[in-house]
């Protein structure tokens, strides 16, 4: 079974050591003693306390000003007291929809709406209770028409919507900074070796935004067996107690490996109580997706695991809407299409656009279109040769980039003409991105589940893209975000990979 490439694990220049068990507890290496408070937000306490406090200040603030709008229409003073029900009532809804749980790289998009719609639900309720506990207007009492709680409500519920956002946000981008400028991320234990420890290990040390830092190892092995991950070993999990107090790990990931259910369940209820946030790896991890739920057949939990059919009624609806979306995209933008295929032109000799063969649904070739973006061969004597493990793209040879091109690549204006495409049936607004036959031929002998990309369309952009996965990048992460997308589909997904491409585009235009 071959999993993603490890050789960025395996090869490293030093082998790990072995730590003594019987060492006095000592912090962490990327902690300081007196970083004491680095060590408060990195915890699970800190983590909700800091973002309740974060949600209750924010929704103080839009209490007030609220008032201050409606302040000039005579709002009067005990509707104004009541409104303050809403920060405690929303703290409350955000807490019933897990939105202070700590997750995993969790972007900013995946929570606005959740977001919205408790802010919505706590105004509502807020003003169900304020219609309940103000009494009604008396014949003949002078009313001011605009002092109404429905009002003062309305304008709350405005605020807190821009608001609690923006704090949010300021949030998430604060940590992200702190994650890749700092070593924030939590100490992380793994019990398990093999490809998926491995693969454990790799994910945490490319992407600093999950915030966990590999400490060390366990399992049945020996020590000399795992100095190949790079990650201290601390013996069997009998050792999980002195290696947690010596590393001061605070998270616990269990992996598949030789080791007893029994002592895994043991090993992972003292975490537990060591107060370690445990996570397990699921055996069938190639078929649980986001969408899968726990249920419980007596005291027996069952994982109850959810499916997408590529070829049901919900994808024809998803490209139902991409044909729609890219003929009124091809509208919209035709002034932009005209322009590039004027710069294009007169930017040297050849076809504005130009088609080249890729694989898509079903393994089925056709014809992608792009901008071309660089000059056309003199000869063809240059060849070019992938660098191993990686998926061709970007510049590859020598560098033909016209001026016009190196701005159409850096901001994928170059992709624009496959709006034609995904019109045409040929490909999807978001998908897995088309490869060449050749190449797929090639990464189809090599790589594990690289083939079950082809269950759906290609797409313009899709979930590799806008994690980085772009030009020549490894192909295995590739086919691992692509088969995360297309199992966990849905049209929120697909929005927000939309989103986050725009995001991505305008960000590259700055550089």
């Amino acid at each position: 079974m071959q999993h993603l490439d490890t050789d960025a694990v395996v090869k490293r220049s030093h082998r790990a050591s072995v730590p003594r068990l019987d060492a006095p507890p000592a912090a962490p290496d990327d902690a300081q003693p007196s970083n004491r408070w680095v060590e408060r937000l990195r915890s699970k306490s800190g983590n909700v306390t800091l973002a309740v406090g974060l949600d209750i200040w924010s929704a103080a603030w839009s209490v007030v000003l609220a008032q201050w709008w409606i302040t000039g229409n005579g709002a009067d003073r005990n509707i104004a007291l009541y409104s303050w029900l809403f920060v405690p009532i929303v703290v409350v809804v955000l807490a019933t929809r897990s939105m202070y749980r700590r997750r995993l790289k969790q972007r900013f998009v995946h929570v606005t709406e959740p977001l919205e719609a408790s802010i919505a639900v706590a105004a509502l309720a807020t003003l169900m209770i304020m219609l309940l506990l103000v009494p009604a207007d008396q014949p003949g009492e002078l009313v001011v028409p605009h002092a109404r709680p429905g009002e003062l409500m309305l304008k709350v519920w405005v605020c807190a919507a821009v608001v609690m956002p923006l704090v949010r946000l300021t949030r998430s981008l604060t940590q992200r900074y702190l994650r890749r400028k700092f070593p924030f991320g939590r100490p992380t234990l793994i019990i398990g070796s093999g490809p998926i420890a491995h693969q454990l290990i790799m994910r945490m040390r490319q992407i600093p935004d999950y915030g966990l830092n590999p400490v060390g190892l366990l399992d049945d092995i020996s020590s000399t067996e795992s100095e190949s991950f790079d990650v201290p070993f601390y013996g069997t999990t009998g050792n999980l107690e002195v290696a947690a107090r010596v590393t001061g790990a605070s998270e616990l990931i269990v992996a598949p490996s030789s080791v007893s259910d029994e002592q895994l369940a043991r090993a992972a209820q003292l975490a537990h109580s060591l107060g370690m946030q445990v996570r397990v790896v699921p055996r069938l991890m190639d078929a649980v997706g986001g969408g899968t739920w726990v249920e419980h057949l007596g005291g027996v939990p069952l994982m109850a695991l959810c499916h997408v059919d590529p070829k049901g009624w919900q994808f024809a609806v998803k490209h139902a809407f991409d044909r729609l979306a890219a003929g009124v995209g091809l509208v919209l933008i035709s002034p932009l299409l005209l322009g590039l295929a004027v710069l294009v032109k007169s930017s040297s000799r050849g076809p504005i656009v130009f088609s080249q063969d890729r694989v898509g649904r079903d393994g089925k070739v056709f014809g992608c279109l792009k901008f071309r973006s660089m000059r056309s061969l003199d000869s063809d004597s240059e060849s070019f040769d992938l660098e191993t493990g990686s998926a061709p793209g970007g510049v590859e040879g020598g560098d033909r980039r016209t001026f016009v091109g190196k701005i159409m690549r850096r901001t994928s204006l170059d992709e624009l003409p496959q709006l034609l495409n995904v019109l045409r049936g040929d490909m999807s607004l978001v998908g897995p991105r088309p490869e060449r036959p050749e190449f797929v031929e090639q990464f189809e002998m090599h790589l594990r589940r690289y083939g079950d990309r082809h269950r759906v369309k290609a797409g313009i952009t899709g979930w590799a893209q806008v994690h980085g996965l772009r030009g020549q990048t490894s192909i295995a992460d590739r086919a691992e975000f692509d088969n995360y997308y297309i199992e966990n589909w849905s049209l929120i997904l697909d929005l927000k990979i939309l989103v986050l491409t725009v995001s991505s585009a305008l960000r590259s235009a700055e550089v």
